[in-house]
């Protein structure tokens, strides 16, 4: 192959829609855009959730609660999911295994079990999950902040 013999793949160029060139186009007299109104104007652009004027329907359902800003977010690794691994299990290891993502603190669940001793290092752990690592022979280190 050479360079003089390069051409775009099949389909993947358009011609430029023409609008507004007489009826034998298909786009002619109206260019697309229907009949009179504020949709056919130019320089229109529809705003998200306007409804032409009627009581849009996030101001039409009732709000309830509230979102707490300072709440702290885990993201969760439970046992049955450290028990493959081995050695020493730090975030940075269930970021590389795909089990968190990175820069999420990480909260360790008791459910499933455990088979052998391992170091489990994470910025929280339930009692259920810190009883299980260290009946295992295991220890259980919390990341400070």
């Amino acid at each position: 192959m050479k360079l003089h013999e390069l051409s775009p793949a099949k389909g993947s160029k358009h011609s430029k829609k023409r609008v507004g060139r007489g009826p034998g186009s298909g786009l002619g007299k109206t260019s697309g855009r229907g009949e009179k109104g504020q949709k056919s104007r130019t320089g229109y652009s529809g705003r998200p959730g306007f409804e032409g004027g009627q009581m849009p329907l996030i101001r039409r359902v009732p709000k309830r609660g509230f979102t707490n800003i300072w709440k702290t977010e885990y993201a969760v690794v439970n046992l049955s999911q450290l028990a493959e691994l081995e050695g020493e299990v730090t975030p940075e290891v269930l970021v590389e295994r795909g089990l968190v993502r990175s820069g999420k603190k990480v909260k360790v669940l008791g459910d499933g079990e455990i088979g052998r001793a391992l170091t489990v290092i994470a910025n929280k752990f339930s009692k259920s999950a810190r009883e299980k690592i260290e009946a295992a022979g295991g220890r259980c280190e919390e990341l400070q902040a």
